[in-house]
């Protein structure tokens, strides 16, 4: 035990308080044949400075968006983070493994919280919002519980459109409750919704992205009147698009739920992200994880406290509304300062990028031999593609040009055979677009 200060006296003196005389004696139990009597064969140690090439070299062996130029997307995409984000969020005061337990003191976190669920709220176009949850997929699926909560009713009808990730964590979650889940149908690339009237009757909630996994718009608005009064509307929106589309809150929504890891979060290798939850006020008290709010101390000066914490480890187990103990703090605040940087006017603006640039290589891929538009429909920053060539084919040959081309889709639905998911944020510029296509022509039939 190299490492450890202990003098031969000291190891004496804790083996003679437990009884025994020597390590030998201590380990005496051990069969004969499975101790190692001679050393064991290890190379020499390795200096800091080796030890660090060493690191560097292995880190070299991942793909990332730094070097490649992506067309990523299916739930994580590569938005542009400000420099500054990074800076203050590594401030010791909130680079910290946890939310203290006397979480008053932190006044500053506790802003942050604050501000976070306000910017959220604006955005979103609804009341109230918790202080974050993990990510999309526990948003959603907490979102779904909650609307049980508040009906009273076991099953829930979602879209069959939404994200096949969130799906598959909606399913987990509803097998330990015993909830019911029954799914919309699509139609030409977008959700189903008729005879709405009678599927959602029974059931807490109605789920729909928009836009939905495969890009498209979906036509919400007048949706809400078609439910069951007792059913719920929840929303999954991408917060971006909200500089451009109308909020949940305009479209009726009950609740409303995004990732946030397109508000200045990176992909980091798929988390931490950043699970965006907000309602209707009168749901308050059915909201899961923490809110903050401000106040008043004893002296009359502003300050901040988490008003309600409805979980586990604060209230009898049978009346919390989610064993989800905690929240993503730091990724919040991530999605604050990202929000007060770009304002109203900056979301609109990268939204309308997101827009043009999506539909500058849209229009340039349909143009190639062989590459089809599977659905003529309105699309916010993705849009599916029918390649002449295996999809699986075509994004390993990119990765030998430098670019991430996009998500098979055929792995999530074996009826999408030769069908490619590609999404174009702000950071793709026309260049890198050009040359996609350029690498695309070498597949065209």
């Amino acid at each position: 035990m190299k490492y450890i200060p202990n003098t031969p006296e000291t190891e004496l003196e804790i083996l003679k308080e437990i009884g025994y005389n020597s390590f030998e004696e201590l380990i005496r139990f051990i069969p004969e044949n499975l101790k190692k009597t001679c050393n064991i064969n290890l190379p020499d140690a390795h200096s800091e400075l080796e030890i660090v090439k060493l690191v560097q070299n292995i880190a070299k062996k991942n793909l990332n968006t730094e070097n490649y130029i992506s067309f990523l997307g299916c739930g994580v995409y590569d938005h542009y983070v400000p420099a500054v984000i990074d800076d203050l969020i590594s401030r010791s005061e909130f680079y910290t493994a946890y939310t203290p337990y006397q979480s008053e003191v932190s006044q500053g976190t506790l802003q942050s919280i604050y501000e976070y669920q306000s910017l959220i709220c604006e955005l979103m176009g609804m009341e109230i919002s918790n202080a974050s949850m993990y990510d999309g997929a526990t948003a959603i699926s907490e979102a779904i519980f909650m609307s049980c909560n508040i009906t009273g009713k076991g099953r829930a009808v979602i879209s069959s459109l939404l994200n096949p990730f969130y799906i598959e964590v909606i399913k987990t979650y509803a097998e330990g409750r015993g909830m019911e889940i029954s799914f919309l149908g699509e139609d030409n690339g977008s959700t189903d919704f008729n005879d709405i009237e009678n599927i959602s009757r029974d059931s807490a909630c109605l789920v729909i992205q928009s836009p939905n996994y495969l890009g498209t718009i979906e036509k919400i608005n007048g949706l809400k009147s078609k439910l069951d009064k007792n059913t719920l509307l929840i929303l999954v929106v991408d917060p971006i698009s909200l500089g451009i589309l109308k909020s949940p809150g305009e479209l009726g929504a009950d609740i409303a739920v995004a990732e946030g890891q397109s508000l200045g979060i990176h992909q980091s290798f798929g988390g931490p992200f950043l699970g965006v939850l907000t309602a209707r006020k009168e749901f308050i008290r059915y909201m899961p994880g923490r809110i903050a709010g401000a106040t008043e101390d004893i002296k009359g000066r502003r300050a901040y406290t988490l008003v309600l914490q409805t979980r586990e480890q604060h209230i009898r187990r049978e009346k919390a509304t989610s064993n989800i103990c905690t929240n993503q703090a730091l990724m919040a605040l991530s999605a604050c300062i990202y929000l007060s940087l770009l304002g109203k006017s900056g979301i609109r603006k990268v939204g309308e990028l997101c827009i043009k640039k999506s539909h500058y290589l849209y229009d340039k891929i349909i143009q190639l031999k062989g590459f089809k538009s599977v659905y003529n429909k309105p699309f916010f920053k993705e849009f599916v593609i029918s390649t002449p060539a295996k999809p699986k084919e075509i994004i390993k040959a990119a990765l030998g040009e430098g670019f991430f081309a996009g998500v098979e889709l055929e792995k999530f639905d074996k009826n999408r055979e030769n069908q490619i998911l590609l999404a174009v944020t702000e950071k793709r510029s026309k260049e890198e677009m050009d040359q996609f296509i350029s690498f695309l022509r070498k597949f065209e039939s």
